[in-house]
């Protein structure tokens, strides 16, 4: 019982990161990037597969040198999902990376040498119809242009950005998406939007060095959602120092409150007060735990009481009304029976999994009449 989102989103080019589109008409994708030592191939591959499971479009891999491109092209032959290959000034790195496997090159062309060095790189990727990601950070802006504006301001980054772009459309080459990211909230919004209103290539979103889990959500959920409020924005990575695959889940929970994108449980619990009828805290962090693995779309509403509950339920896929000693459930909006309130994770946890089969069930015959 989803309701569409009302967000006219900006109409970009669209280019694909392995098999996932990014721009035009695609969805907003979702990604990380891993934190482990490359070259540690175990423990990369299995930090993309919790993040892939988590829901994760596409993953980034640093590759800072040679021994990591070996690393790079191990871990692409384990993992089914795109990576982007994470470069920095050295070209046949780039190159490297390039024949190795990589999905995208995320590179900055006016670091990485000079034009005969940028011109091997871009027809690289030609050659393996592979999308660069230009990215733009406030921390290290080239240092005529932090001479020219005394600070980093959305203008500075703004011009940062076109000169990178420039050395790409003078190659003919149009297959790029573009960040412009600061760890300051109103410094990131000045950045998109000016950019936004100079190119019609994809944008990735995201606020650099956000911070902690906690903090870093806040900045992040303020700055992109005011972005994505105005149509703008291809593809998201939440900042955080914390692990990755919690990058994905707070990536698309800014999505599911903003109708735009729907992945797995949104929950809509109450904030508990002395009517509640049991112990919403405690349930709904263990249905939070148990329920991570459910990629179905579906809203969950479970509220401690009968005076928002029937409300709230009948606008939930599964809505449940707290009372003692039963429980209400409502289903698509309507009664449909009474669970025991002190089995209630166990109770919700068998009905959001029995409709997450038939959503699939669903979804899989659609494909089926649609072929």
């Amino acid at each position: 019982m989803s309701t569409p989102s009302p967000i006219k989103r900006r109409l970009t080019k669209q280019i694909f990161v392995g098999d996932v589109a990014v721009g035009g008409d695609a969805p907003i994708s979702v990604q990380s990037m891993t934190n482990t030592d490359t070259c540690d191939v175990a423990a990369t591959v299995a930090q993309i597969k919790r993040c892939v499971d988590a829901g994760a479009d596409f993953m980034r891999v640093s590759t800072p040198t040679m021994d990591t491109v070996e690393a790079f092209a191990e871990i692409r032959r384990q993992v089914s999902v795109p990576l982007v290959a994470d470069v920095h000034f050295d070209h046949k790195i780039a190159l490297a990376v390039a024949e190795a496997g990589a999905d995208c090159l995320r590179i900055n062309p006016g670091n990485i040498g000079n034009d005969q060095k940028v011109r091997e790189v871009v027809a690289c990727a030609r050659h393996h119809n592979i999308p660069i990601r230009i990215g733009v950070n406030a921390g290290s802006l080239e240092k005529d242009l932090q001479r020219k504006y005394g600070e980093p301001t959305g203008e500075a980054m703004l011009e940062s950005a076109l000169r990178h772009i420039d050395i790409l459309e003078r190659l003919n080459f149009d297959q790029y998406k573009v960040s412009v990211k600061a760890s300051n909230v109103f410094l990131t919004l000045d950045a998109y939007r000016l950019i936004s209103a100079q190119i019609d290539n994809p944008l990735h979103l995201g606020v650099t060095e956000a911070g902690v889990y906690r903090t870093g959500t806040v900045k992040s959920a303020i700055a992109l959602g005011g972005l994505l409020l105005d149509g703008i924005g291809d593809t998201i990575r939440i900042s955080l120092a914390a692990e990755p695959e919690e990058e994905i889940k707070i990536g698309f929970d800014i999505l599911k409150s903003l109708n735009i994108r729907a992945n797995g449980v949104n929950f809509i619990a109450c904030p508990s007060c002395s009517r509640q009828e049991f112990d919403v805290i405690r349930v709904m962090n263990d249905l939070e735990a148990r329920l991570e693995d459910i990629r179905e779309p579906m809203n969950l509403s479970v509220i401690g009481c009968k005076v928002n509950g029937p409300g709230e339920a009948k606008e939930a896929d599964i809505g449940i009304v707290g009372a003692a000693p039963n429980s209400l459930v409502y289903r698509m909006g309507k009664k449909s029976h009474l669970i025991d309130t002190n089995q209630l994770a166990d109770e919700i946890e068998k009905m959001v999994r029995a409709h997450a089969a038939d959503l699939e069930k669903q979804r899989e015959n659609e494909i089926i009449r649609v072929k």
